[in-house]
C-alpha cells in the first residue's frame, strides 16, 4: 500500500536549528549573569548613604559593597566607557566588537576552549584577551578617553562603596557575610 502525499499523523516537533539553540543559551546565560546584580533601587537608595566615621568603617564598607554590587559596578563602568567613546565612532565599533569577542571566548562558553587539540586555561584566555583589548583600543587613538573613563569608573565605584551604608544588607550570598541589624558598618 502506497502512502504518497499523506501527512504523517505522529506529532513530531521540527528539529531546532543549532543557531536557535545557541541564541537561547546566550539569552539564558545573560539573564543568569544579570540576575546576580543587585536591584538599582537598593544600590541608589538615598537613605542608605552616609559619611563613614572612621577609616576602618570606610574600608569595611568597601570590603562589603564591592563584592555585593560588583555586577552593578561593572555595568556602570562599561556605560561610562561606552559614553566616553561616543565621539570616537571607530573606537566605539572596535569596543563593541571586542565585547562580542569577550562574550564568545570567555563569558558564554560552556566547554573548555580547544586549540589544536589542547585545552586552553581560562587564565591564559583572560591575559591574552586583556592584552589584545588594550592594544587594539590604544590603536584607535582614543587612549585619553579610555584612561579617563576607567579613572572615572573607579572613582564612582569607590565613592559609592565608601558612602553606601551596609546595615540594610542583611544576608549576602555572594560574600557569605551575615549582618545583624547595626553590627555592620
Amino acid at each position: 500500500m502506497a502512502t504518497y502525499g499523506t501527512i504523517p499523523t505522529t506529532s513530531s516537533s521540527p528539529p531546532s536549528t543549532p543557531n536557535l539553540v545557541y541564541i537561547s543559551r546566550v539569552k539564558n546565560k545573560v539573564r543568569a549573569g544579570l540576575g546576580t546584580r543587585q536591584p538599582w533601587k537598593t544600590m541608589l537608595d538615598p537613605r542608605s548613604f552616609g559619611i563613614p566615621i572612621t577609616l576602618s568603617q570606610a574600608m569595611s564598607r568597601v570590603r562589603i559593597n564591592v563584592p555585593y554590587f560588583r555586577v552593578n559596578y561593572a555595568m556602570v563602568a562599561l556605560l561610562i566607557l561606552f559614553l566616553s567613546l561616543l565621539w570616537h565612532p571607530i573606537s566605539l565599533i572596535v569596543f563593541l566588537l571586542l565585547m562580542a569577542l569577550w562574550l564568545f571566548l570567555y563569558f558564554l562558553r560552556d566547554q573548555p576552549l580547544l586549540l589544536y587539540g589542547h585545552v586552553i586555561d581560562d587564565r591564559i584566555i583572560v591575559v591574552v584577551m586583556t592584552i589584545f583589548t588594550v592594544a587594539v583600543l590604544l590603536l584607535t587613538d582614543a587612549t585619553v578617553n579610555i584612561l579617563v573613563a576607567v579613572a572615572v569608573g573607579v572613582v564612582v565605584m569607590v565613592a559609592h562603596a565608601v558612602f553606601r551604608k551596609t546595615e540594610d544588607l542583611f544576608l549576602d550570598e555572594v560574600t557569605g557575610l551575615v549582618h545583624n541589624g547595626g553590627a555592620a558598618a
